[in-house]
C-alpha cells in the first residue's frame, strides 16, 4: 500500500481514491499494459494521482510510461480533455496561493528528429508572415532540468503551481539555499536541483530519488539533517534557466550537427537532465507565435525516446488471445530501460521464435520507445526454440496458420472465452468494473457468455465473492450499459468478429441495418468500398458464429442508435458532408460532437483531405493547419458556425 507521505501528498492535492482504490492504483502502476482495459474515469484518476506523487517527489511510474502509455491513451480516447491542455499542477503546501509574476507553462515535447523539423517548419512559416529571414534566426539549445520548477522575482520564490497561481516558498533561501554558479536573486524561472554525484555519494541511502530530496527541501517542516548538510555544501541549488549553459546558432548549423549538439548540451551539467530545450530568441517572433494554455509554441523539449539493452531470456510463455492466436511472451532477466524495470517482451508470433532462435538462454537486444511491452530488436545469441504443441489454456492441439500458432477450440477454450467477454465490455465503453480480474472471477464461477453476465442479480454477484458495494456497482453498470445510447456499429464491433473493427462496422452499417447483416452474401459485402474479397468469407462466417449471442443480447434490450436512420436526413445542411474536428472544443467532446454530426447524415474523418468539406476549428489551432486545409479547398468554420449547421441554420 501507499506510504503515509504518499497519502499526504494525495490529500494535499485535493484528490481521493473514490474512482480508483489504492490496490488498483498500485496494480496499474506495475502493469501499465492494463491501461487499455480501464475506464475513462479510472484513467483520469490514475493520471491525477500519478502526477501528484511525481510532483511531490514520490513517483510511482517513469516519465516514459506517464507520457507514452497513460497520457497517450487519454489523448487517443479524449483528445480534448483538460489534462492534455493544462499545466500539470505542483503539490500544495501550507500557506495561501498567490498569483505568479509571470505565467509558467509546461513545454511541448518531441521524441524524434522529424518532430523537431516539423516544429522548425512552423517557426519558418510564422517568420515568413512577419517578413523575418528564417536563415538569420538564432536558435538556443539548453539542458532540460529534471528538478522542481520555481520562479524567483528577487523578493519571493514561488512554486509553479498550476502555471498561473503558486505558493511562496522563500523559506528555502532562508534555509541557506544558494543560486547556482554564485548567481544573484531575481533571475526568473528555474528549478531546484541537486548535484547528481553528490546525491549518489551522500544522499542515495536516505532518499529514494532526487525528486524525493527536492520535495524535502521545499516542505514547510524542519529540514532533514542530510538535506540541511546538502544545502550547506552547496549541492542543492536553485538553477535559473538564464544561467544554464547553451548552444546558440542558426537552424542550418543546428540541424547539420544535431546529434552532437544535443549530446554535448545534455551532458554539460552534473544534475539530473531529462532532455534539452530548443527555442528561438527573437522576441517579436515569440510574441507572434504565442502559446496554448499548456505550452509556448516557440519552444520545444527534445527527449531521446529509444533505449536498448542486452538481456538474457529466462523462458518463453505462450498466451492465448481471444482470437485463438498463441502469443509468445519472453520472460527476461530484469533490466531498467527508460526509467522502468522490465521483465517481459513480446516475440509477436511463433514463426519469429522459430526463425530467430528465441528461447531460454538466448540473448537479445531489447528496445523500448514508449511501448507498453518492449520490442525485441534482434537476437544476439540464438538457441533451439521450444514450440508448444498444446494450448496453454485448454490443452487442445495447436495448428499453424501462416506465421501464427492457433488454438481452434474457440467454443471451449477458457482464455478465448474470457478474453472475448472482456473485449465486449471494453469496446462498448459505457460501463466500468468489467476488466480482466472481474471476468476471470466470473469465469471461475461458470459464466461463459456475455448474456449470462447481464442476467446476474445482486445475490449471485455476492455469492461469487464480490463485496456488497462492488456487487451493487457491477449491477448498476450493467443497467447503465443497456440504458445509455450507443451506436449500433460500436455494439457490433464489441462481438470481436475478425476484420470487423470499429471503422468497418460503421462502414457496413451505413449500408445495411444491424439485423440485416446476418443474411448478407459475400458479394454484397465486397460491393461496399473498403471490403476485400478474400476477407468477405471470413466476415460472413464470423457473423454466423455470433448470431446466437447477438439474439440473446438484443432480447435483453440495448439503447442502440441506428446508423441508417442517422444518414437518412438528406435535406440537412450536414447530410453527406465530411467533417474533421481540430483544436479545443467547448460545447462537447469530439466523440459527442461527432455523434451529433453523424445523426444528421455527416461523415467524420480524423485528418483533412481533398474530400473533406468542413474543418471545424476550435481554439488553439495553428495557422499552418488552417492554411493546409484551405489549400486543399476545405472550408474552415468555427465551433459556433458548426453548431449553427447542426441546428439546420446557414453558417
Amino acid at each position: 500500500m501507499l506510504t503515509d507521505n504518499q497519502l499526504l501528498l494525495i490529500q494535499q492535492a485535493g484528490l481521493d481514491f473514490n474512482s480508483l482504490d489504492q490496490t488498483s492504483f498500485l496494480a496499474l502502476s506495475q502493469n501499465p499494459q492494463d491501461v487499455t482495459t480501464c475506464s475513462d474515469q479510472v484513467l483520469i484518476a490514475f493520471l491525477q494521482l500519478a502526477n501528484a506523487l511525481y510532483r511531490g517527489g514520490e513517483p510511482m511510474i517513469s516519465d516514459a510510461d506517464y507520457d507514452h502509455v497513460f497520457l497517450a491513451e487519454l489523448k487517443r480516447r479524449l483528445p480534448d480533455h483538460p489534462l492534455l491542455d493544462s499545466v500539470e499542477p505542483e503539490p500544495q503546501f501550507a500557506g495561501k496561493t498567490v498569483d505568479l509574476p509571470v505565467i509558467m507553462l509546461s513545454t511541448d515535447k518531441a521524441y524524434s528528429r522529424d518532430d523537431v523539423e516539423r516544429w522548425a517548419a512552423r517557426i519558418e512559416k510564422a517568420a515568413a508572415e512577419l517578413e523575418i529571414n528564417f536563415a538569420e534566426l538564432e536558435f538556443k539549445v539548453s539542458p532540460k532540468l529534471d528538478g522542481y520548477a520555481a520562479y524567483d522575482d528577487g523578493q519571493t520564490l514561488y512554486t509553479r503551481g498550476d502555471g498561473r497561481k503558486g505558493q511562496d516558498i522563500s523559506r528555502v533561501f532562508e534555509r541557506g539555499l544558494q543560486v547556482a554558479n554564485q548567481g544573484s536573486r531575481g533571475l526568473g524561472a528555474g528549478e531546484i536541483v541537486v548535484i547528481r554525484s553528490y546525491f549518489a555519494e551522500h544522499l542515495a541511502d536516505f532518499f529514494d530519488n532526487s525528486r524525493n530530496f527536492q520535495a524535502s527541501v521545499i516542505k514547510e517542516k524542519q529540514l532533514d539533517q542530510h538535506a540541511e548538510q546538502a544545502i550547506a555544501d552547496g549541492a542543492a541549488v536553485f538553477y535559473p534557466f538564464a544561467l544554464l549553459p547553451a548552444w546558440r546558432g542558426g537552424w542550418a548549423a543546428l540541424i547539420a550537427d544535431f546529434d552532437s549538439i544535443i549530446k554535448d548540451i545534455w551532458h554539460k551539467l552534473d544534475v539530473d537532465v531529462d532532455g534539452v530545450i530548443l527555442e528561438i530568441t527573437k522576441d517579436t517572433l515569440k510574441q507572434a507565435m504565442g502559446a496554448t494554455r499548456h505550452h509556448h509554441r516557440w519552444q520545444l523539449a527534445y527527449k531521446e525516446n529509444l533505449q536498448t539493452a542486452e538481456v538474457k531470456i529466462i523462458s518463453v510463455t505462450p498466451q492465448t488471445s481471444r482470437s485463438g492466436r498463441i502469443t509468445p511472451v519472453a520472460e527476461l532477466e530484469p533490466v531498467r530501460l527508460s526509467g522502468a524495470l522490465l521483465s517481459r517482451a513480446t516475440a509477436h508470433h511463433y514463426k519469429m521464435v522459430l526463425e530467430k532462435g528465441i528461447g531460454p538462454g538466448a540473448v537479445i537486444q531489447l528496445a523500448r520507445s514508449g511501448e507498453v511491452i518492449p520490442k525485441i530488436e534482434q537476437v544476439l545469441v540464438a538457441v533451439e526454440p521450444q514450440i508448444p504443441e498444446h494450448c496453454p489454456s485448454c490443452d487442445h492441439d495447436l495448428i499453424w496458420d501462416n506465421d501464427y500458432l492457433i488454438c481452434p477450440n474457440n467454443l471451449a477454450c477458457p482464455a478465448q472465452i474470457s478474453n472475448s467477454m472482456e473485449h465486449f465490455f471494453r469496446v462498448l465503453k459505457n460501463n466500468d468494473g468489467f476488466g480482466a480480474a472481474t471476468i476471470k472471477k466470473l469465469y471461475e464461477f461458470g459464466i461463459r457468455r456475455v448474456d449470462e453476465i447481464y442476467q446476474l442479480n445482486l445475490e449471485q454477484f455476492e455469492s461469487m465473492g464480490f463485496g456488497p458495494k462492488q456487487s451493487q456497482n457491477l449491477l448498476d453498470q450493467l443497467q447503465r450499459s443497456r440504458g445509455e445510447a450507443i451506436e449500433d456499429w460500436r455494439f457490433l464491433a464489441a462481438f470481436g468478429v475478425f476484420r470487423m473493427g470499429l471503422g468497418n462496422c460503421e462502414r457496413l452499417l451505413s449500408h445495411y441495418r444491424l439485423e440485416e447483416i446476418f443474411n448478407l452474401s459475400e458479394n454484397e459485402i465486397v460491393a461496399i468500398e473498403g471490403f476485400a474479397e478474400k476477407t468477405a468469407s471470413v466476415i460472413t462466417e464470423g457473423f454466423a458464429n455470433i448470431k446466437p449471442l447477438y439474439q440473446k443480447l438484443i432480447a435483453l434490450g440495448f439503447n442502440l442508435q441506428n446508423t441508417q436512420q442517422q444518414a437518412s436526413e438528406t435535406d440537412h445542411p450536414l447530410a453527406g458532408k465530411t467533417l474533421v474536428f481540430t483544436g479545443t472544443l467547448h460545447s462537447g467532446s469530439r466523440d459527442e460532437l461527432s455523434k451529433q454530426a453523424k445523426a444528421k447524415g455527416a461523415k467524420v474523418g480524423s485528418s483533412v483531405s481533398a474530400k473533406t468539406h468542413f474543418l471545424v476549428a476550435g481554439d488553439n489551432v495553428g495557422v499552418n493547419k488552417i492554411n493546409a486545409a484551405q489549400d486543399k479547398g476545405v472550408t474552415v468554420i468555427s465551433e459556433a458556425e458548426f453548431l449553427q449547421l447542426l441546428n439546420g441554420e446557414a453558417a
